[in-house]
């Protein structure tokens, strides 16, 4: 029996985490669900499946969660902010993190997780993308195991040799990074301008959060997973290559010195990658239906129009550059779409606030977790100034 913890539990990733769990009660428990500031929702994940220990964003929000949890019946144990998030990943009874939560919000406690040598799974790619050489250190220096629950990157790592040496690349020559370029594709160029939130959230193939959702509409999220594959299978920028594939079938592919390309297919359906890491080794069932490739009659693929998505660009040339200049690509990307979907910007703009934050900071050597958090920051100022000044 595994003692599961899931960080972001109210979230798409989290929802699928509880669905396959709740299929094998006699493989998990769950230890401890976080939901930030949606408390209803958390509720009745709580009166489900009863952890220990539920966490939520500040003070006000565990009060109210407590107070529902209490007239149930329910001992679950409240927690919030930061700190309490930091000890559900990490406390000694857990044996499985699932970090789902979006942004930079989850880095601390998805390196906490690390730190304590946990089976961490990751679909909280931020945390790469910030302080990539600081986490993949973590996880070395304490044995923890750590598995890609995003569809492209799960679907490299089951395409790599079993027990395979970023070190050694395993006679890998590229990897080939699948995105379905989302729903503005086809679009005349003109019109990106007056898209809407809910355009940009209407996601063709996949069921996401909203902001997860413009950053797919953007292909922003391609190039987080770009620099987010950087550091996963100890390659550079230049030995990764992002395939448009409208049909999200083929989820990523891994081309070998020999000419051999392995590609891993499926539905698109996160319970798939999330039900492979949570038994790696093993494999169970995950509710996911069998893929019928005689319905799917074609497979499509192209390059990306990087005039059409300026904001894959950007990442490509920040994962080139190194350094800082990831976290500040994160940082700006954040305050950017917010601003979006708040009305405050349009879609294109969102590409503009991000290369000129860029512009305006000089890449240095990240050296600590302090540093990372200090140019994270800085990062947002500047991109909120920029926000400001365009009103």
């Amino acid at each position: 029996m595994q003692q599961l913890t899931i960080l972001g539990a109210t979230g798409s990733i989290g929802v699928s985490t509880l669905d396959v769990v709740a299929r094998h009660p006699d493989r998990f428990r769950v230890y401890a669900l976080s939901g930030n500031s949606r408390i209803a929702e958390l509720a009745e994940q709580c009166q489900r499946f009863n952890p220990s220990f539920a966490v939520v964003a500040d003070a006000d929000a565990a009060g109210q969660l407590r107070e529902r949890l209490h007239s149930w019946g329910l001992k679950t144990e409240v927690l919030w902010g930061v700190e309490g998030l930091c000890q559900v990943s990490s406390a000694k009874a857990v044996d499985v993190v699932m970090a789902a939560i979006v942004g930079a919000a989850g880095l601390l406690p998805t390196l906490a997780a690390a730190r304590a040598g946990k089976k961490v799974l990751l679909a909280n790619k931020e945390s790469l993308v910030m302080g990539g050489q600081l986490f993949m250190d973590t996880v070395q220096k304490s044995g923890a195991i750590l598995l890609p629950i995003d569809s492209e990157h799960n679907a490299i790592f089951q395409c790599l040799p079993q027990g395979y040496d970023p070190a050694e690349k395993g006679g890998v020559r590229k990897i080939l990074l699948t995105a379905s370029g989302g729903p503005f594709r086809n679009i005349p160029l003109d019109d990106l301008s007056s898209v809407t939130p809910d355009q940009a959230c209407a996601h063709p193939n996949w069921q996401m959060g909203r902001k997860i959702s413009v950053d797919s509409a953007t292909m922003m999220n391609k190039g987080l997973e770009l620099i987010e594959a950087c550091w996963l299978f100890g390659l550079s920028p230049d030995e990764i290559d992002v395939v448009i594939h409208p049909q999200s079938v083929i989820h990523s592919m891994v081309e070998y010195v020999d000419g051999s390309v392995l590609a891993q297919l499926g539905n698109p359906d996160m319970r798939t990658p999330i039900a492979h890491a949570l038994a790696w080794p093993e494999r169970i069932e995950s509710g996911v239906a069998s893929l019928d490739i005689i319905a799917t009659a074609r497979l499509d693929f192209g390059a990306p129009d990087l005039q059409r998505f300026p904001c894959l660009g950007l990442a490509m040339r920040a994962a080139k550059e190194g350094g800082s200049a990831p976290a500040v690509l994160n940082a700006a990307n954040e305050v950017a779409v917010q601003g979006f979907l708040q009305g405050r910007l349009s879609f294109i703009d969102i590409a503009r606030i991000v290369a000129e934050t860029l512009e305006k900071h000089e890449v240095a050597e990240l050296e600590s977790l302090e540093h990372v958090q200090q140019v994270d920051t800085e990062a947002r100022e500047v991109a909120l100034k920029l926000i400001r000044s365009a009103h």
